[in-house]
């Protein structure tokens, strides 16, 4: 099973062959800029599609903290993501209150351990829209 830095590389090399269907669910990858270092950043994120865009959880394991990638995207929310062999501009933005039962429902049928990792911590887990740019 593929992980961290090697889950992209082999991501990246075959178009989404390898990497996109992972552990029973699917994975894109996000790319965000550091906003501290400006490097960019990529990490793979299980998503589900939502109208024209992709939402992913910013979960990091039900940590106290939030994940890199989503205070990267707080900092700057243009993004690259690929789907599969398809690469395309985003703009992040977080879930409304009015969106975010919906979209976390839909996640957590894809992933269940998303409600383990919300009663682990005290924040309130970001769902993250990420909408193609045009």
């Amino acid at each position: 099973m593929l992980y961290g830095k090697e889950h992209v590389e082999r991501y990246q090399q075959t178009g989404g062959a390898e990497g996109h269907d992972w552990n029973g669910t699917t994975v894109l990858l996000l790319t965000t800029r550091g906003r501290t270092s400006g490097r960019p950043y990529t990490t793979p994120l299980i998503y589900q599609r939502y109208g024209d865009a992709y939402t992913v959880v910013a979960s990091n394991g039900g940590a106290k903290e939030h994940p890199d990638w989503y205070a990267n995207l707080l900092a700057d929310p243009e993004a690259e993501v690929q789907v599969m062999d398809q690469l395309f501009k985003a703009r992040a933005r977080t879930a409304t209150d009015e969106e975010k039962p919906g979209m976390w429902g839909a996640m957590t049928r894809v992933w269940p351990d998303y409600d383990n990792y919300q009663q682990k911590t005290d924040r309130p887990i970001p769902v993250v829209v990420l909408e193609p740019v045009t």
